[in-house]
């Protein structure tokens, strides 16, 4: 799978650390910041990912900031964009077969390596659903983000 990987600085280290986990699982890695713990802002690099998301230059993104609520929200701006915040496994597999999370969010201030790897490989291994209901409230969200790309 091809993924796109940013961070601020405040991820640095946990995103250098799952994009070594992710080349290690055999997975494609799109790096698009930052590469220094030099201080930086979470939009900029989550647009970056959201974008690539969105645009399907990529199947997936993953986010890393201090605490994952800041890039959460910065990639949901994003037209296609369906990033979700995860600090448990079960919500980043269940993001993903309910909701079709397309991009996850991490905070390297809340979780450590070990347990972002975990919830990494759960969000990795899980599949959209396609169950009726979950392809009806998708298409209900999707119906959101139309609308207010009108306006």
């Amino acid at each position: 799978m091809k993924i796109a990987i940013g961070a601020d600085h405040a991820g640095f280290e946990l995103k250098r650390f799952l994009h070594q986990a992710l080349e290690k699982l055999g997975h494609e890695v799109l790096n698009l910041g930052v590469d220094s713990a030099e201080p930086a802002d979470y939009p900029d690099y989550a647009r970056k990912v959201a974008e690539a998301v969105a645009q399907k230059r990529v199947e997936r993104g993953l986010l890393v900031c201090g605490s994952g609520v800041g890039a959460s929200i910065a990639a949901n701006k994003i037209p296609g964009a369906r990033a979700a915040l995860c600090h448990d496994t079960f919500s980043a597999r269940q993001g993903v077969e309910d909701d079709d999370a397309n991009i996850l969010c991490l905070g390297a201030r809340v979780i450590g390596q070990e347990l972002a790897s975990d919830i990494l490989k759960s969000w990795l291994a899980a599949r959209f659903s396609g169950l009726e209901r979950h392809v009806r409230r998708l298409n209900k969200v999707l119906a959101i983000e139309k609308e207010f790309l009108k306006k």
